[in-house]
């Protein structure tokens, strides 16, 4: 709801049939146009309805309503969907953070895939000559990164809230588990609680970063080798006094997580007890292991990024003899994978920070000799900027929810100028369905590509987020 715009509660009771669903989770239902549109020639008022699922007839309580469309919130279930489930979460509805638990995950993986499909379809104008299968995994306890707010204002007195934001609010959701998160982080959230509660900053301490790694050594002797590592980053606007450490100490000990504190921007963020560990994750397929630090982008779900690696790369289709781009590489997710099967790669990536890491984990694993890393602005990129990257035969792609458009211009124009610096094959995969059709309208409409393949990983169960992959192949003349 728009700043000043006042909340409406008109109770509707006489029943709707929803249609469709949108990524918000929300039902779409249409009414029947009144006279005066249908004179007109147009469809009926458009009702989004939090709660509704497509096929389900239901009430509604009208919470905003404007001249073509009303939000609102399902009143009553009259005939509910086959593919209705019952959420998981105690907190969902409230909670902001898993918006389609009353949905099948079956049905999950449906819808996202028909998004994906449909804004290829509307907003590039092409198909993909086949369409991927979608890969799916685990729908609870999957993700391994999180950022929680705290706050110790509540209705109850004396009490602090840890937890993700409520749907479309700035306030903190009363949350005292996560279905989502690993068992043993979830069963933290208390403890949290009562934590940061004893602590003289109390209403300075806004943020806790969670990053679990896997087990140091999973085939170990020692209990404590083969659980996952956990770190807890912890926004402190204030310094700790020693009363605040010792409480911290503490709770690491007992609880077994690794504490880092965080008292000014990201690149503040260190260790703090005990003063030595080691976030990791592996890639078994290709005999990697990735370490991290708790402020590193990585992919949140540790499972789903192994088959995601594995699809991408097995697209890519690389021969031993090939030079590869891996274009906003990060740490190296998809460089140094790829590094076992090219002749050579580079990774290029916007930020300094993330280019370090990826250097140190080549060297971890005894790659360097077989790729390079630079830091270059991948949203300024011209002709000129793809000719001193050099040629290579293949390219992966993964950048941020903005896409890659300049890039994509950039190929338009090389193909207009008749440059052989294109790769014979892009494999992109991308976060935000729009931005990837965007990006396949220039590259397949000016950019000389065909579109092979494209299909969805669902990365994120019971969240609108999607992660898709799609194959260009460079088209013959």
């Amino acid at each position: 709801m728009r700043r000043g715009e006042k909340p409406v509660h008109i109770v509707v009771t006489e029943p709707v049939r929803v249609d469709s669903l949108d990524l918000d989770a929300q039902g779409i239902a249409r009414l029947a146009p009144n006279e005066e549109d249908a004179a007109q020639g147009q469809s009926g008022k458009v009702i989004f309805i939090q709660g509704a699922l497509p096929t389900e007839l239901v009430t509604y309580v009208i919470t905003r309503d404007k001249a073509r469309f009303s939000k609102a919130k399902v009143l009553d279930i009259l005939k509910p969907a086959v593919f209705r489930a019952e959420p998981k979460c105690k907190a969902f509805g409230v909670c902001g953070g898993c918006t389609m638990q009353h949905l099948d995950i079956r049905a999950q993986v449906a819808m996202k895939q028909r998004v994906l499909e449909d804004d290829l379809k509307h907003i590039a104008k092409v198909a993909p000559e086949e369409i991927l299968r979608p890969m799916g995994g685990p729908a609870w306890e999957y993700r391994h990164r999180a950022r929680l707010s705290a706050v110790n204002r509540s209705i109850k007195k004396g009490t602090v809230l840890i937890g993700f934001h409520e749907g479309k609010s700035g306030y903190v959701a009363d949350m005292t588990a996560c279905e989502i998160l690993p068992k043993h982080v979830s069963d933290l959230l208390p403890a949290m609680r009562q934590l940061v509660n004893g602590l003289s900053i109390v209403d300075r301490m806004p943020q806790i970063e969670i990053a679990v790694g896997e087990p140091e050594n999973p085939n170990s002797d020692d209990p404590k080798k083969t659980k996952p590592v956990t770190a807890l980053v912890f926004r402190n606007l204030l310094p700790l006094t020693p009363a605040d450490e010792q409480l911290l100490k503490d709770f690491a000990d007992q609880h077994q997580v690794w504490v880092w504190l965080q008292p000014k921007g990201i690149e503040t963020v260190a260790p703090f007890y005990p003063s030595t560990g080691k976030l990791c994750y592996r890639l078994p397929e290709f005999e990697i292991e990735m370490p991290f630090k708790p402020a590193d982008f990585t992919q949140v779900n540790h499972m789903m990024n192994r088959a995601l690696v594995s699809r991408a790369i097995r697209l890519l289709d690389v021969q031993a003899s090939d030079r590869v781009l891996d274009l906003f590489c990060g740490i190296g997710n998809f460089t140094l994978p790829l590094a076992r099967r090219a002749n050579a790669v580079l990774g290029i990536e916007g930020l300094e920070t993330l280019t370090t890491r990826a250097k140190a984990n080549a060297e971890h694993n005894l790659l360097a000799d077989k790729v390079g890393f630079m830091q270059s602005n991948l949203f300024e990129v011209t002709a000129e900027t793809i000719a001193s990257w050099g040629k290579a035969e293949r390219w992966l792609m993964d950048p941020p929810r903005e896409g890659a458009m300049e890039i994509c211009q950039a190929l338009a124009l090389l193909h207009e100028q008749g440059s052989d610096l294109p790769p014979q094959r892009i494999v992109y995969v991308s976060c935000n369905p729009k931005t990837l059709a965007r990006d396949t309208d220039i590259l397949c409409h000016q950019a000389g590509y065909i579109l092979k393949s494209a299909g969805i990983v669902n990365m994120f169960p019971h969240t609108s987020h999607v992660e898709s992959v799609a194959v260009f192949d460079l088209a013959s003349d």
